[in-house]
């Protein structure tokens, strides 16, 4: 349990890499397009509950993982950020499906530590591209909901991005102060 304190406030975090491949401002609002590469996540999913009930007790499961709470014991360091994906009902409220990953560190994508916590899968997640909005605070559903209303009004209806799913993205969730999240839609491809 101390691992994951210990890496999350004092440790060096490893922010997933990616090709940002355009920064765009539409009516006042700026957003990014980015692409990421395929990577290892290591997963835990939630059905029947709330996204404000299990989204902190999920995101300590995968972060207890990374500090150290595996099989050999492997403190692993930070990765950033922690995305859960949400599958929005017609009238855009989550629905009781949850799933939270975070990138497994670049030097345990090899041979990643086999979880302790059966809950936890190891999952290869496929590159993806990404429309990016970033903001502030402490986020929970009402938030995230707000923003991705936000990014979809700012990219329009013909918009090439999925829209059964999206995903919430937290950067620095045990930061009591200055928060960072975003909001991404998941393009998709021609």
């Amino acid at each position: 349990m101390f691992g994951m304190f210990k890496n999350s406030l004092f440790g060096n975090t490893e922010e997933t890499e990616y090709k940002l491949l355009s920064s765009e401002t539409k009516d006042g609002v700026s957003f990014e397009v980015r692409r990421y590469d395929a990577a290892k996540f290591a997963v835990v999913s939630s059905e029947g509950r709330t996204f404000d009930q299990v989204t902190g007790e999920l995101m300590r499961k995968l972060l207890m993982y990374i500090g150290g709470s595996n099989e050999q014991g492997e403190a692993m360091g930070t990765a950033a950020p922690i995305i859960m994906t949400v599958y929005p009902r017609n009238d855009g409220v989550f629905s009781r499906r949850l799933v939270v990953a975070i990138r497994i560190p670049t030097s345990y994508q090899q041979e990643p530590p086999t979880p302790t916590d059966s809950a936890i899968r190891i999952e290869e997640r496929p590159g993806m591209t990404v429309y990016a909005l970033q903001f502030g605070g402490f986020a929970g559903e009402s938030e995230y909901r707000a923003e991705a209303l936000r990014l979809t009004r700012t990219l329009g209806e013909t918009a090439p991005f999925q829209r059964k799913q999206y995903f919430c993205c937290s950067y620095d969730p045990l930061r009591p102060y200055g928060r960072r999240n975003e909001v991404w839609f998941l393009q998709e491809e021609p």
